[in-house]
């Protein structure tokens, strides 16, 4: 079977992006400009991801060809056109940071006991958690090789972001400590485990482009609020949504006992239905029991002020934008906010 065109391939995975993220339609350089380094990227990541190794070698690739949302490089490149240029190291930063989500997913699969990862097996499940757990390394090791080739402050800040991504990981995994806020331990897990490495590849986007201090600081910020918004609003679609349009199983967290933003909203008022209260004691395993928790959390009021929080996410990512000059990217990160709270409904 003949490959497709390399221009029509761009601008598949471009209208993927833009149904995915809400990139806006309009302007078709800045789709062409973000489709061309998208490219780029992918030729980067199967590259640094080859080994002579067969064993290694699979199972690096495994993920990368699962393909997926790519936001994170999506938004480095997004960050780049506030900047003068437009070259090789914003390719190797948007790669270097979509390494480092792909690492985490390896290392979520085997904590999670994932079988499945965007549609195919998980490697944990068709190899096993020692070689997902060294192939995740894998990937960290190369990222961070490849950010030490854009200085000494990416490398630092690309460190820096461990940390959070690990950090957020040990407060989940721990809990929330007595006397502390469920919403707020919640909301700072998100913003280490998704928040800071989106903020990374905007701050990486706005330095390799030449971006001034001042735009490179706003589009950090902005990254930190959207990213913890993108996790706000698919706790909400995993409950609001019916399965036909999640592509999946409805109440995933439900399942797997993990507590959300809706839920834990729902479990602070004092009004919330005692049955739902019993229900959320624990993970669910009977589909009748999770279609009936599903339904008192859409009647509860968890799930409107979760949707209430989301859209404050939204309007303080909308705020940081005003730093940034008018342009077709602004626009397009500002459809990234609005799109965040519009396919909660």
């Amino acid at each position: 079977m003949s490959s497709p065109p390399p221009g029509a391939a761009r601008d598949g995975a471009v209208e993927d992006l833009r149904v995915t993220v809400g990139l806006p339609i309009e302007d078709e350089q800045l789709l062409r400009s973000i489709a061309s380094g998208l490219s780029e990227v992918e030729r980067l990541l199967r590259e640094v991801v080859r080994s002579d190794v067969p064993a290694v070698h699979d199972a690096a690739l495994h993920l990368v060809e699962a393909g997926g949302k790519r936001f994170r490089p999506l938004f480095t490149l997004l960050s780049a056109q506030f900047g003068p240029k437009q070259g090789e190291q914003v390719v190797v930063a948007a790669a270097a940071v979509e390494l480092v989500h792909l690492a985490t997913l390896y290392h979520d699969d085997v904590m999670d006991e994932a079988t499945m990862r965007r549609g195919a097996e998980s490697v944990n499940a068709r190899w096993d958690n020692t070689v997902a757990i060294l192939t995740g390394d894998f990937l960290f090791a190369h990222a961070s090789r490849l950010v030490a080739d854009l200085g000494t402050d990416a490398a630092r800040i690309i460190a820096e972001t461990f940390g959070e991504l690990v950090t957020g990981q040990m407060r989940e995994t721990v809990g929330p400590g007595p006397g502390t806020d469920p919403v707020e331990h919640y909301l700072t897990v998100i913003a280490q485990k998704t928040g800071s490495l989106i903020a990374t590849a905007g701050r990486f986007g706005g330095m390799m482009s030449g971006a001034d201090e001042e735009q490179v600081a706003a589009l950090r910020r902005f990254g930190d609020i959207v990213g913890t918004a993108f996790q706000i609003s698919d706790d909400v679609i995993d409950i609001a949504s019916p399965s036909v349009e999640l592509g999946k199983a409805q109440g995933t967290d439900l399942r797997e006992g993990v507590r959300t933003l809706p839920m834990l909203y729902a479990l602070a008022d004092p009004e919330s239905d005692p049955r739902l209260r019993g229900l959320l004691a624990g993970p669910i395993v009977e589909d009748a029991l999770v279609e009936e928790a599903l339904g008192l959390l859409r009647r509860s009021s968890g799930l409107e002020r979760a949707r209430v929080t989301l859209s404050d996410y939204a309007s303080r990512a909308r705020a940081e934008l005003a730093a940034l000059p008018a342009s077709p990217a602004r626009d397009a990160c500002e459809s990234v906010a609005d799109y965040l709270v519009a396919r909660t409904f």
